[in-house]
């Protein structure tokens, strides 16, 4: 069965995004939403970074994209931004306002902006009535997920969960080298690196990880019907050991060049659910008292279960010098592939555990 597919945003992800929709065999691209005036007019295939021209051109007005019925939009436009949006969870675009003018049209959405709706239960209150009446009108259904927060966090150590005698503890945890990562706004402005290690950067603002984390900590708890007595959050820093070069910009000894960072769900005064972060400018950077990546690669993924019996599922791109690039991808593509299951789902907000598996159906070439 082939579903008509709309795309608002063509950022890094969405860009990912408008490629995989434009070759995905079941799938029909209708139409594209943009917000950089430049891109307006422009073939998507263009966008896309293909080779060929798909006929459907780029438009800044979303009413034209509901005009063309699609039946699912993949929603990738950024849901917070800068320090004071992302400490206080304001939305630069009004990403509720556009989730519900989809919604209300019947148009289903498959979205990564406001990550707190990974577990709709964890969301603003106010921001989750409003969804789901637009749901309810439109008699339509979104789906927030992602790589991580999404697949790596949620749905791995809940599947390997269902081969354990007796659990103790989950704990995911992202452990990458960013060093590549030619993005000086998110290097040394959302995470403060290259800065002194007192400097409390915006991702590390009091609430700011349960935030953005909690969520799946939430979804966690809620899948393995466990209550939690509370949430908490903690990081420290790790100073560069020499002074280095990165694509976005220098790094002076002594200043800021690994973060790692946990938000934990305490159950019975223990930490029962931890997600961690260690996110590194070199790899060698926290050694040996920080995790090394996975498999020796510039970065990936670790699910471990304390219990009976425990387990460790490590995951990485194998041959990716920078980890970033097969991440925004993957990203992407969980968005995509979610499509036909989140067509067919009633309506309402969803996770990954209330749909069908999302699999890469037909995509075996």
């Amino acid at each position: 069965m082939s579903y008509r597919v709309g795309q608002w945003a063509t950022g890094n992800v969405g860009r990912q995004a408008l490629r995989a929709i434009i070759e995905h065999p079941d799938l029909e691209l209708i139409g594209v939403v943009v917000s950089d005036p430049a891109k307006v007019g422009v073939d998507a295939g263009e966008l896309a970074g293909l080779d060929q021209r798909v006929g459907v051109a780029a438009t800044d007005d979303p009413a034209r994209l509901i005009e063309a019925e699609p039946d699912v939009v993949g929603y990738t436009a950024v849901g917070t931004s800068g320090r004071k949006e992302v400490a206080t969870g304001e939305r630069p675009r009004g990403a509720v306002d556009d989730l519900c003018l989809l919604l209300e049209a019947g148009i289903s959405v498959v979205s990564t902006a406001l990550i707190p709706l990974v577990h709709p239960g964890s969301a603003d209150p106010g921001d989750v009535r409003r969804l789901e009446e637009a749901c309810e009108t439109g008699g339509a259904a979104l789906l927030t997920t992602g790589l991580d927060p999404g697949l790596m966090n949620d749905v791995l150590p809940l599947l390997l969960s269902g081969v354990c005698l007796r659990i103790d503890a989950v704990k995911v945890s992202e452990v990458m080298s960013y060093g590549l990562w030619d993005k000086p706004e998110a290097i040394v402005g959302k995470f403060g690196f290259g800065k002194p290690l007192d400097h409390r950067p915006p991702i590390l603002q009091p609430g700011v990880l349960t935030l953005m984390w909690g969520s799946i900590v939430h979804l966690m708890a809620e899948q393995l019907d466990v209550t939690l007595d509370e949430v908490t959050e903690s990081y420290e820093l790790c100073p560069a050991p020499e002074r280095f070069e990165i694509p976005a910009g220098v790094i002076e000894k002594g200043m800021s060049a690994g973060m790692r960072f946990q938000v934990t769900g305490v159950v019975n005064g223990r930490p029962a659910i931890v997600v961690e972060h260690v996110t590194r400018l070199r790899e060698d950077v926290g050694l040996p008292h920080w995790p090394e990546p996975p498999f020796g690669q510039a970065g990936g993924y670790r699910v471990e279960i304390d219990g009976e019996p425990p387990w460790r599922l490590d995951i990485a791109n194998p041959g990716a010098a920078d980890p970033t690039v097969p991440g925004t991808l993957a990203t992407a593509l969980r968005v995509v592939n979610a499509i036909p299951a989140v067509a067919e789902a009633p309506p309402g907000l969803h996770t990954p555990f209330t749909l069908p598996h999302i699999t890469g159906r037909h995509l075996m070439r």
